[in-house]
């Protein structure tokens, strides 16, 4: 099983900026027979959507020449106890980026608030052989219908 932990693309700056949406409901498949009581969303589920969205800024960015693989995450916040039923939206800035490697940060707000937040999040890049196969991935994962060529 592939868990996507974003629902759309919302905003896409090719080398700078991304945004998209996440709807937290109590049908995700990580809820199943995970709390006895009371479901609670995982903070690490708020960040793996953070990376994932960031991920997809540095492959585009790169124009599907390269896969990018989270290496190292620093200064991670997340709010606790919070249960499902609410969408957030999640942003993500690049600091830089090369062939090798990108530097960015991510942030997830709901109506404002910042419930989460990752202040430094390095990739390391590897070749991808099959950039139509890629450009295919990220429309349908993304749902981008944005302007930028995809």
């Amino acid at each position: 099983m592939r868990l996507l932990l974003y629902d759309r693309i919302t905003s896409l700056a090719p080398g700078e900026s991304i945004t998209g949406i996440k709807t937290f409901c109590l049908s995700e498949e990580y809820f199943r027979r995970h709390f006895s009581k009371e479901a609670l969303i995982p903070g690490v589920m708020f960040i793996e959507a953070m990376a994932q969205l960031l991920g997809w800024l540095i492959i585009h960015t790169h124009d599907f020449r390269i896969s990018a693989v989270m290496s190292l995450i620093e200064d991670v916040k997340a709010a606790p106890d919070l249960r499902p039923g609410f969408s957030a939206e999640i942003s993500g800035r690049l600091a830089s980026t090369s062939m090798s490697d990108s530097l960015g940060s991510a942030q997830m707000s709901v109506e404002g608030r910042e419930i989460a937040s990752i202040g430094r999040i390095i990739y390391v890049h590897s070749p991808m052989a099959d950039q139509d196969a890629l450009r295919r991935m990220f429309r349908y994962y993304g749902g981008w219908k944005g302007t930028e060529k995809a």
